[in-house]
């Protein structure tokens, strides 16, 4: 899945929390809010001086975020409500690291069928 085609995804299935999303499809997104986050942070910084623009791509991706890793998660055959474990200090986020970059089940699982690459 492309870059594009990822952050796309993220959006348009912003609350989506069913189905499976590809490794490609969760880092791309991943990237493209850092991507925003890092943008939006140097231009409160920069010019306006307040932290406004960053506060709004914080809150705007904070939900398509959690969907994008539950269907990652669902992808290796876990729940999404694995993502609480970033309440178990540092432990809990290098879990997650690791399950985020597991291969996904080839075959079909609770969450339904894999993915083709698009």
């Amino acid at each position: 899945m492309s870059f594009t085609d990822a952050i796309q995804s993220g959006f348009s299935n912003y609350a989506n929390f069913q189905g499976r999303a590809l490794r490609s499809e969760y880092w791309f997104y991943v990237l493209g809010v850092f991507l925003a986050s890092l943008v939006a942070t140097l231009i409160d910084r920069l010019v306006l001086g307040y932290p406004v623009l960053g506060t709004i791509v914080s809150l705007g991706t904070i939900l398509p975020s959690l969907a994008v890793a539950a269907r990652r998660l669902h992808d290796t055959d876990r729940s999404g409500w694995w993502q609480l474990l970033l309440f178990v200090p540092l432990i809990g986020a290098i879990v997650l690291i690791v399950w985020y970059a597991t291969a996904g089940t080839p075959e079909p699982n609770r969450f339904g069928p894999p993915r083709d690459f698009v």
